[in-house]
């Protein structure tokens, strides 16, 4: 994949540029992603200054900060990179799309995997975040300013604080019910019958009261 292919996708996605030599120019999202596939060449052969001196230029010139370490497939697109940040072990697939503001974050400070894996043709909305060592199935949508912490299936649309699955395969998910939540009829029944008597108990003795009384 050459960076002719990155300017490509831009001109795919992002109906501003005009041209190519505009979107060459003027996208800082392409800028973020150019200057990070060199970063991480340097990164992969051991140049690690080198590759975080590129990356600390990437983010001073265009608002996102992409690890040198992150690993990018083909067709990777930002809009508007500024506030992007992309954790060192995180993983994304071929053509991904996020917006501004989009966190792919850890939750340790263990030197392991610990970024999310984000699968093929994943949208991630503005100022979305997805934290720890989770994966996003492939074709999913991650929806604006929500905070995704787990696995997400292929194929799905989730939205909210916490993240939660709206729609999959097409489909509106229904949440499902679970089992020691729903109510027992016997229980139910047992419950009414034991508070009935201990009403007509009530109104014996009052009538005994009133029997001993006359």
């Amino acid at each position: 994949m050459s960076w002719k292919d990155d300017v490509r996708t831009v001109l795919e996605r992002d109906p501003a540029p005009k041209s190519f030599s505009e979107a060459l120019m003027f996208s800082p999202g392409l800028h973020a992603i150019l200057i990070h596939r060199l970063s991480h060449r340097f990164y992969m052969k051991g140049e690690y200054k080198l590759a975080r001196l590129l990356n600390y230029w990437a983010r001073v010139l265009t608002g996102a900060d992409i690890h040198p370490g992150a690993t990018i497939g083909k067709g990777f697109f930002i809009d508007h990179a500024t506030g992007v940040v992309v954790g060192e072990t995180t993983i994304i697939g071929d053509n991904v799309s996020i917006f501004q503001g989009v966190t792919l974050g850890g939750v340790s400070t263990l030197k392991e995997k610990r970024h999310p894996t984000i699968g093929d043709n994943v949208i991630i909305g503005a100022h979305a975040t997805v934290l720890g060592d989770i994966v996003v199935g492939e074709s999913s949508k991650i929806g604006a300013g929500s905070v995704v912490v787990k696995d997400v299936p292929p194929n799905s649309t989730v939205v909210g604080i916490p993240g939660k699955i709206v729609r999959r395969n097409g489909e509106r998910a229904v949440p499902q019910l679970r089992v020691e939540n729903l109510p027992d009829p016997v229980v139910n029944v047992l419950n009414d019958i034991s508070r009935s008597i201990e009403r007509l108990e009530g109104r014996v003795a009052s009538l005994e009261d009133k029997l001993k009384k006359g």
